[in-house]
Parts: C-alpha cells; sequence; structure tokens
C-alpha cells in the first residue's frame, strides 16, 4: 500500500515560467552587483523583494552583500572616511548620538578596539 496521499490544489498557478534554450548561467557585471547590492542595503524594502525584481534568489542577493563587505563590491562613492588626526590630544568620535573619547596615552590596539566596535554596529 502506498503512503502518497494526492491533494488537489486550491488555486491555480499565477505565474508560469518556461525556459527554453541552453540555459545558461547568467553573467553580472561589477557595476550591476554593486546597483543591486546598494539597493538592498538602502532599507527601502525587503532584501527578498529587491532579489525578486531583479530575477534573484535572496540567497544570490545574500551572498553578494557578504562579497560586499569583505571587498568593495560597492562603488567608492557611496564610501565614507573619516578624517582621525593623531595628537597629544585625546581622540573624540561621535557616532549617532554618542561620543567616544580615547585618551592621548592610549596604545594603537585600544583605538583598534573602539574602532572595530564601531563598524561591528554599523
Amino acid at each position: 500500500m502506498s503512503d502518497t496521499v494526492i491533494k488537489p490544489i486550491s488555486e491555480p498557478a499565477r505565474r508560469l515560467e518556461i525556459f527554453t534554450g541552453a540555459g545558461r548561467r547568467r553573467t553580472w557585471s561589477a557595476e550591476q552587483k554593486a546597483a543591486i547590492v546598494a539597493e538592498s542595503l538602502s532599507g527601502r524594502e525587503s532584501v527578498c523583494a529587491v532579489a525578486r525584481r531583479h530575477g534573484l534568489t535572496a540567497s544570490q542577493l545574500f551572498a553578494w552583500r557578504r562579497q560586499a563587505r569583505s571587498r568593495s563590491v560597492v562603488p567608492e562613492e557611496r564610501l565614507s572616511f573619516a578624517s582621525v588626526v593623531v595628537g597629544a590630544a585625546p581622540i573624540e568620535i561621535e557616532f549617532g548620538g554618542a561620543t567616544i573619547r580615547v585618551s592621548a596615552g592610549s596604545d594603537a590596539g585600544a583605538l583598534q578596539a573602539v574602532l572595530q566596535a564601531i563598524k561591528a554596529v554599523t
């Protein structure tokens, strides 16, 4: 006896895609990837919605976002840097309404830890 149960479909399919041809993978230029990643980082809509609109799977877009974090896939004009002046005075970093102060006698390791903490928040 079979344990397979056949149930009728409650509603018809709304969308049907028919693939013809060789079925090759699509290729995306670095500029296209960067634009899609930047769009997904804007926060106006979910990553899944952005992926669907461009014919991607969400997992592919998440992979591109990981790549963008590890190496710069996002165009350089979207990046910004803070100027840092090293001197005898304490360093103050204002970020998100908070002020972070690093005393003048702190070593480079302490400053690196503070900057990594800021990077983790953003």
